[in-house]
């Protein structure tokens, strides 16, 4: 009898814990879906990137203006994309990598050739983040008049924004 008692009790407690754990769930469903909400704000309000869809992304360095283009200009991931670089002066060994700027997605080389001594294009492909926010950071070096300058463009994977 005393034992019936116990497994009766030991039920019921189970069943509150039970709910009790459906309801932790349940909390934790709608606080992502809060977090994703924030993201996409937040794309909407950084003026740091470079939105390729609205036109170049200009750069001044050294008293040298820099012109970047993406094409495609929504950045796909996992997609081949062409970046075109156009200067205001002659430069030279233009090397370009990517990182991305708030998290480690490793160093990217991009494939640099020279179409004229102002002008250059880069073939590169970089992966997908789970995130559903991902910045880049495109690094250019290159050489004006003997001296090393370097460039930082900042712009969203997978961008929406119009």
């Amino acid at each position: 009898m005393l034992t019936h008692c116990i497994i009766r009790l030991i039920f019921v407690l189970m069943r509150q814990f039970l709910v009790f754990l459906t309801m932790v769930f349940l909390l934790n469903l709608t606080a992502c879906k809060e977090k994703v909400e924030h993201i996409r704000d937040k794309e909407n309000s950084d003026p740091s990137l470079c939105v390729f869809s609205q036109g170049e992304c200009v750069k001044t360095i050294a008293g040298i203006k820099l012109s970047f283009t993406i094409n495609p200009s929504h950045a796909p991931s996992e997609k081949p994309l062409t970046l075109n670089i156009l200067s205001s002066a002659p430069i030279s060994d233009v090397h370009i990598r990517l990182e991305g700027r708030d998290m480690f997605m490793g160093i990217i080389p991009v494939n640099v050739r020279q179409v004229d001594e102002m002008n250059y294009i880069g073939q590169m492909v970089y992966g997908s983040c789970s995130s559903g926010y991902m910045v880049w950071r495109g690094f250019v070096n290159f050489t004006v008049n003997g001296k090393p300058q370097t460039a930082i463009f900042d712009f969203l994977a997978d961008s929406d924004i119009n």
